[in-house]
């Protein structure tokens, strides 16, 4: 019986991890985030560092936003605490015993990414935040969730806050499939006011793909120190839906764009290379 020869054995074994690996999603972009993760019609077609665990930032509140779905009358109205009037970073300026339709909150929680908004929504629902954050993490579990920890409902900084490309994808999946939460991301801006009409604002959405994107629908954008420039970007062309996720990218809108570009063509035969 002859030997097979060492070299062709090991090209042999480099093939076949070759061939294994060309199944799942490649590394196209390159450093354009710590991670991302692209998913065409559902299916990973790019992916960088997608099960590394890293800040979220605000998309943290996607778990938030579902959690009041999921849990809350739309048409209730919640009165901010004082805890959440203190709430720190981007925030409409609530006083302790404003009070605001859920609906309202969760607009400007979604599109404007207001803490105190966010806060007041996660006392209503359970009644202080740290009970909220219990719910959070039950409901990461049921998903399935396994590299994903909460530790606050608004995305602040917190070494017990960390998620993956993979985990939050499936996240924002989930949420875009609940009807309000698909339609509200994808506002480009509202106006809301306090339960007494005293007090109205003008909210914007973060997420600068809603309106000048073609096909962009939502959801989310996230930004901390720690955790850099952050997005959940889902879009929809021609009955093609590409979900895209981005953690700590510094260029995210630009590299946003390219990246959602080159998944619309992926397959069309046209050629998609590195933005």
């Amino acid at each position: 019986m002859r030997t097979r020869p060492l070299l062709a054995f090991c090209l042999g074994i480099l093939a076949t991890v070759a061939g294994a690996e060309a199944t799942g999603p490649r590394d196209l972009f390159g450093k354009v985030a710590a991670a991302y993760l692209v998913k065409v019609d559902g299916r990973e077609v790019w992916a960088r560092n997608p099960d590394r665990p890293l800040p979220p930032g605000s998309l943290a509140k996607m778990m938030t936003a579902l959690l009041v779905l999921e849990r809350a009358d739309l048409g209730q109205v919640a009165t901010v605490s004082r805890e959440a009037s203190r709430e720190t970073g981007t925030r409409l300026g609530l006083a302790p015993g404003d009070r605001m339709s859920v609906i309202e909150l969760l607009g400007a929680t979604l599109l404007g990414s207001a803490n105190d908004a966010c806060h007041a929504l996660a006392d209503h629902v359970a009644g202080n935040e740290k009970r909220f954050v219990s719910l959070m993490n039950a409901r990461a579990r049921e998903m399935g969730l396994s590299n994903t920890r909460f530790a606050n409902a608004c995305g602040h900084d917190d070494p017990g806050l960390y998620s993956t490309a993979r985990d939050l994808a499936r996240l924002a999946e989930t949420a875009m499939g609940n009807p309000v939460f698909a339609k509200m991301s994808g506002l480009v801006e509202g106006e809301i006011s306090t339960a007494d009409g005293g007090r109205t604002f003008i909210i914007e959405n973060k997420n600068l793909l809603i309106g000048s994107y073609r096909g962009a629908k939502g959801v989310k954008t996230g930004f901390t120190g720690r955790a850099g420039k952050c997005l959940a970007a889902f879009a929809e062309r021609d009955g093609k839906r590409v979900l895209l996720v981005l953690l700590n990218a510094p260029a995210r809108w630009w590299k946003a764009g390219q990246i959602l570009d080159a998944a619309f063509d992926h397959g069309s035969g046209a050629s998609a290379g590195p933005p």
